[in-house]
Order: C-alpha cells, then sequence, then structure tokens
C-alpha cells in the first residue's frame, strides 16, 4: 500500500492531532490561579482537567466507528467544529460550571483529529511504515504542547487565562478551514451499519482479541504516567519549590523534548526494527527512569530535576511505545481500524482521567508518591504487554506448529 502526500497531507495532521495536547498543556498554569478567581477549591479547578479526558475518550469511542461508515474528513471537520463551539464557551465562561462544560465540549470536538490522524496514516501506510510516519506526526505535534505551558504562563501573566482560550478558538476555526480545503478521503472499504449495537459488536470483536487489549492496555498505562505527572507537577513547583506559571514552563519544555526525542528514533528505526521490538525498548527505558525517580526521592532530593528528570527519561521511552502501540492496535482488525483508534483512545483517557485526578490529590505529598504510582503504572504496562502481544504471538505460533 503506497502513500500520496496529497492524500495525507501531514502537516494537517499534526495539527489536527496536537490540538487535543495544546488544549490540555496550555491551560495548566492557569489551574491554581482558578481556584482563587472562581473561589473554589482546586479540586473543583481539577474537573477541568480531569472531565476533559473523559470527554476525550469518550468523543473518540463514538468518532472512530462513526469514520468507518462515514469516512475520515466529515468526522474531522465535524470535531472541529464542536471544539470551536467549546473554546466560545471557555473564553466567555462566567463560572467555573459553565467553564467545565466548555471543556467537555472542547474535548468531545477535539478528539475526532486524534481518531482520524491515526486511521488516515493507517488507511494509506502498511503497519511498520505507519508506525514510522505516527512516530513523526507525534514528533511535529509534540512541539505545540511542550511550548504551551510556557505560552499559556505568559498569557496567564500578561492578560489573564481567557487569553489562552481565545487562542484555542482561532486555531479551532483555521483548523476547519484547512480541512475544508485540504483534506480528502482516504477511507473508501466503508462499514454498512451505523448505531449503538453495530458500535458494541466492533468493541465485542476487538476485545476479544489478545494482542488489542495488549497494545491498548500498555498505551493507557504509558498515559496514565504522563497524566499523573501532568497534574501534580504544576502544584509541587508552585507550591513547593516557588516558581510562577511563566518560570515552570522550561521544566515541562525538558520533558516535551524528550517525549519527541523518542518519537523521532520511533520514526527512524520502526520500520526497520519493528512494531514489537520498539515497544520492548521503550518499556525498558521508562523502567531505568522510574528507577532514578525513586532513588532520588528515596534519598531527599528537593529539585525540580529530581521529578522532571527521570519523567524526561521515561518519556524518551513512551516517544518509542505510544506510537508504535498505537499502530499495533489499530492494525488488528483494518476494517475497524476507526473502531479500534476510538476504542484504544476510550481507553487511555479511562485510566488517564483518575490518574490527573490522583496526581492532583497526592501532589501536596511531593515526588515520592507521584513516583510510586508511576512505579505502579510501568509495572501494569510491562504485564499488558507480555500477556497480551507476547501471549497472542506464542499462542498463534503453537497453533502453527
Amino acid at each position: 500500500m503506497t502513500a500520496s502526500p496529497a492524500r495525507a497531507p501531514l502537516l494537517l495532521l499534526v495539527a489536527a492531532t496536537s490540538l487535543g495536547p495544546l488544549t490540555i498543556n496550555i491551560f495548566i498554569p492557569s489551574m491554581p490561579g482558578l481556584a482563587r478567581d472562581f473561589a473554589t477549591d482546586y479540586a473543583t479547578v481539577q474537573l477541568t482537567l480531569t472531565l476533559y479526558l473523559i470527554g476525550i475518550g469518550v468523543g473518540q469511542l463514538l468518532w472512530g466507528p462513526v469514520s468507518d461508515r462515514h469516512g475520515r474528513r466529515p468526522v474531522m471537520i465535524a470535531g472541529l467544529g464542536v471544539y470551536t463551539v467549546g473554546s466560545a464557551l471557555c473564553l466567555v465562561a462566567p463560572s467555573i460550571e459553565l467553564l467545565v462544560v466548555g471543556r467537555v465540549i472542547q474535548s468531545v470536538g477535539g478528539c475526532a483529529g486524534l481518531v482520524t490522524a491515526r486511521t488516515i496514516l493507517r488507511d494509506v501506510y502498511e503497519r511498520n511504515r505507519a508506525a514510522s510516519m505516527l512516530a513523526y506526526v507525534t514528533v511535529g505535534m509534540v512541539l505545540a504542547p511542550m511550548l504551551a505551558p510556557t505560552i499559556g504562563g505568559y498569557l496567564d501573566g500578561w492578560f489573564g487565562w481567557r487569553t489562552a482560550f481565545a487562542v484555542l478558538l482561532v486555531l479551532g476555526l483555521a483548523l476547519v478551514g484547512w480541512s475544508f480545503a485540504r483534506l480528502v478521503e482516504t477511507h473508501h472499504a466503508r462499514s454498512t451499519s451505523l448505531g449503538l449495537r453495530s458500535m458494541l459488536a466492533s468493541c465485542a470483536v476487538l476485545i476479544r482479541h489478545r494482542a488489542f487489549c495488549g497494545y491498548a492496555l500498555q498505551i493507557s498505562m504509558g498515559f496514565a504516567i504522563y497524566m499523573t505527572f501532568l497534574a501534580a507537577a504544576p502544584y509541587i513547583m508552585l507550591e513547593a519549590y516557588g516558581y510562577t506559571p511563566a518560570a515552570m514552563g522550561p521544566w515541562f519544555i525538558l520533558v516535551g523534548g524528550c517525549y519527541a526525542l523518542g518519537n523521532f528514533a520511533a520514526g527512524r528505526l520502526s520500520q526497520r526494527k519493528g512494531v514489537d521490538r520498539m515497544i520492548a525498548v521503550g518499556l525498558a527505558i521508562q523502567v531505568v527512569g522510574v528507577a532514578i525517580g525513586l532513588a532520588l526521592a528515596l534519598g531527599g532530593v528537593d529539585h525540580p530535576l529530581a521529578l522532571f528528570g527521570p519523567v524526561g527519561i521515561m518519556s524518551i521511552g513512551q516517544g518509542l511505545t505510544i506510537p508504535n502501540g498505537t499502530v499495533g492496535a489499530v492494525s488488528i482488525e483494518l476494517t475497524r481500524a476507526g473502531a479500534a483508534a476510538g476504542l484504544a483512545g476510550f481507553l487511555t483517557m479511562a485510566l488517564g482521567a483518575p490518574a490527573s485526578y490522583l496526581g492532583g490529590t497526592i501532589a501536596d505529598g511531593g515526588t515520592l508518591p507521584v513516583m510510586i504510582v508511576i512505579l505502579v503504572a510501568t509495572v501494569l504496562a510491562i504485564v499488558s504487554h507480555v500477556a497480551g502481544v507476547v501471549g497472542a504471538r506464542n499462542e498463534a505460533s503453537r497453533g502453527a506448529l
């Protein structure tokens, strides 16, 4: 299967895929201050992140099968339209309750880009090549969320937190126009039914695939690690180390740069080495990172580098595991690639949302409890890959004998 650049405009896919992470990260530095602005507690403000993640999960579960039935292009355009409505509501929200509602609408619309980008690449590339291309897309998309906390911190300090949503609204409108102008349909072997029953049937077929569960849960655990860190780090930096929202930005850039490095390596190596080998290497790197983090925390090292350094190492590993795991998941049933992308995304967010809430609740304990949670998630990622993907491969080998 070959791909034409006109059929798969990578820059548009980068932008659409980065919209969700950008929308999360640009708002992170403003979260502690919202508790004062709306006269509420930090746990309530945390709902703007937790429910955003739940919205992304549910939205992907819906958009994936819809894209299998109606195609990738209309799903991308419709989702971006919903995203702009949510951004407008966030911009003018007079209360924390309406801000939370706006964030949920943002998330349900914005996640359409996550689903369609993955499936468009799988539509036009073979498995290992798709993993390489997805890794390159992720290298590009990580630049925006990597810089987003710094940008968000400055926007908050100079003009107030609503300015970030004005920027996101403009970006959403620009992407709607770009998709109308440049995105063409890549999915032609459409499914013939749509509805709750067919969506559940597709999910049931995928869940019965041992390898799909292995890939999806491994991705989910990797994302849970990131969300635990992302929810805890701003509080630790502000309250424990006395950093301002703008000053903490370079530390997030460190982590984002490490993730981009891992994705760049995946883009260079996945086609030659294969999906599963790259996942194994990435998981090994994550083990090294969490081991260093635990050692520094237990040793009482009281410095931002004790948190951001180990997470940066783990992010290199995640740059290898996440794009390869994603392609592995959507390759199980090519006629259900959209449903697979949606279900994997739903599982990822279903585990990422409680991880983000947990990260916010344990942040006052410092680095050690964060590293303990990350250790548990790392172990579960390894178990998922071995029991699911490796187990399915061994089972297939025995059946072939």
